[in-house]
């Protein structure tokens, strides 16, 4: 029984069902593509509110340092990634980094959790997109009906048409193809980064060193909690994490990482990367660190023009800038999120696309998903299907019930990818590796328990629901999956064909 359930997947083979042509993806991305993908999908919202909101409850204006910490925990995790996406190159990121390495049990708990993940997160931007888009229309006098506008605030029937529209034209898009995906992303990333230096270049004029001061605020310790809310670690052990000081610091690093969730879905593409050995690391730590940087000059000026303790929570950053006199700018933050947000929702639904395609053509969902399109060669199946279940999503349910669930399993993800580096490293020693991760095992432990402490401080209602849907994830498996995977169905016939062969020898 055991054994079946981590059963592991050959790399080689991994690489061989790539090439059948009915279930093999174009490959048209260059190392280009992949940091735009990167820096596409993990710039959203968070630089224009998580900033402000971390600095004035949690850091001050060290809130800084805690997006280098941040940074340096995310850079432990792209390490890893990068070795198994250029060592394996296939759709699929830490599912099929999991299958090559953990076995099939493990893996199908990650892109069970994957497929989650990616659909709540493609809603909830959605739904913020949909929130700045009317924030705009209402500048000019145009609004939408209320029962069009979302059930935010709806007393009766109440559906995002925009949020929905979003989704579907996205979908629409990644149809078509991977390459013209790119090019849409590319302009709107250079669009997005424009924003981001124009308020960083024009916010610096007016920072103010007395804001600075104190740079790292006198401790507040946290009373501790026993609500559903609370976090894990709290329930656990009783301790509850301090605001300000150096652990401040700490406690806002856990808080703004999930600004930078979003990387890892570079690696979902890795079997459409026309040099993936080459390009996905560059590509994968690329992005990464075009990104810090930006947050950090962000947390910077944001920081120095206004003192932490007058920043608005909501919008701290188009809101400093109305403080001083320049409310133009606020407009700008609004259209530089707005656009932003496009890419953000492109990229977290092809993430889960090419995850849920991984896992068809594995045979733990139907094999009707696997197919690509005979013309543009993209898995429009899975894309079509999940498309249309993230518009009704997004299009029925109020962004205060998406944003509580959190990236959980990204995180879960972070844990799997880094043990799946030792463990293969010590299994296949003879695969060629173009990328190696640096210092293993040593950097991969760490990177588990820099993760494994920001899990822990989570709420424990999410660490519940996490719950719930792995629950749901086993019962599919073992329902469907286990016995319809291609890997198993293979190993038994090789085991007939072995005993047959022992029958004939003993006649």
């Amino acid at each position: 029984m055991s054994s079946t359930l981590f059963r592991t997947k050959k790399v080689e083979q991994s690489i061989l069902d790539t090439e059948e042509p009915e279930h093999a993806l174009k490959k048209s991305l260059s190392a280009l593509d992949l940091t735009v993908f990167g820096v596409g999908v993990i710039i959203g919202t968070g630089i224009f509110v998580l900033t402000g909101k971390v600095a004035k409850e949690n850091a001050g204006p060290s809130v800084s340092l805690a997006f280098v910490v941040a940074g340096v925990v995310c850079a432990l995790a792209a390490l890893c990634y990068a070795e198994f996406a250029s060592t394996v190159p296939v759709a699929g990121s830490a599912y099929t980094f999991s299958y090559a390495s953990l076995g099939e049990l493990p893996a199908w708990i990650i892109g069970w959790d994957l497929v989650l993940e990616f659909a709540l997160g493609t809603a909830v931007v959605a739904v913020g997109w949909s929130g700045y888009v009317r924030s705009l229309m209402d500048n000019v006098g145009w609004h939408m009906p209320v029962a069009l506008g979302g059930r935010e605030g709806a007393s009766g029937f109440g559906f995002d048409i925009l949020a929905s529209a979003l989704v579907l034209v996205i979908t629409g898009i990644l149809v078509l193809g991977m390459k013209l995906s790119a090019r849409v992303t590319e302009v709107v990333v250079a669009i997005k980064v424009t924003v981001v230096l124009i308020v960083i270049i024009a916010g610096a004029f007016f920072i103010k060193s007395a804001n600075y001061k104190p740079f790292i605020p006198k401790t507040q310790t946290v009373e501790a909690g026993s609500s559903l809310k609370a976090p894990l670690i709290e329930l656990m052990f009783g301790w509850a994490p301090s605001n300000f000081g150096a652990m401040g610091i700490f406690t806002a690093a856990s808080v703004v990482f999930f600004a930078f969730i979003g990387f890892d879905v570079v690696a979902t593409a890795a079997e459409e990367t026309k040099n993936p050995q080459r390009d996905m690391p560059r590509g994968i730590l690329g992005s990464l660190l075009i990104c810090t940087v930006l947050y950090v000059a962000v947390a910077i000026v944001v920081t120095g023009m206004q003192h932490y303790t007058q920043l608005s929570v909501d919008a701290p950053l188009a809101d400093a800038f109305k403080a001083i006199g320049h409310p133009w700018y606020a407009g700008v933050i609004s259209f530089g999120a707005a656009v932003g947000l496009t890419t953000v929702c492109m990229i977290l639904l092809l993430g889960q696309s090419r995850v849920f395609f991984a896992m068809s053509r594995d045979g733990l969902l139907p094999r009707f998903f696997s197919r690509v399109h005979p013309r543009y060669k993209t898995p429009h199946r899975p894309t079509i299907l999940l498309g249309v279940i993230i518009a009704i999503l997004a299009g029925f349910t109020s962004l205060s019930e998406l944003a509580e669930l959190v990236n959980i399993g990204t995180l879960f993800a972070f844990v799997v990818v880094a043990l799946g580096v030792i463990i293969l490293r010590r299994t296949r020693p003879d695969l060629h590796r173009a990328f190696r991760t640096p210092w293993v095992p040593f950097l991969p432990i760490v990177s588990v328990l820099a993760t494994l402490w920001l899990m822990l401080n989570l709420p424990f209602e999410t660490w519940l629901r996490f719950a719930i849907w792995m629950v749901i994830g086993f019962v599919v498996y073992f329902l469907y999956g286990r016995s319809h995977s291609r890997l198993g169905r293979h190993q038994e016939t090789t085991t007939d064909e072995v005993l047959k062969g022992q029958s004939h020898e003993a006649q």
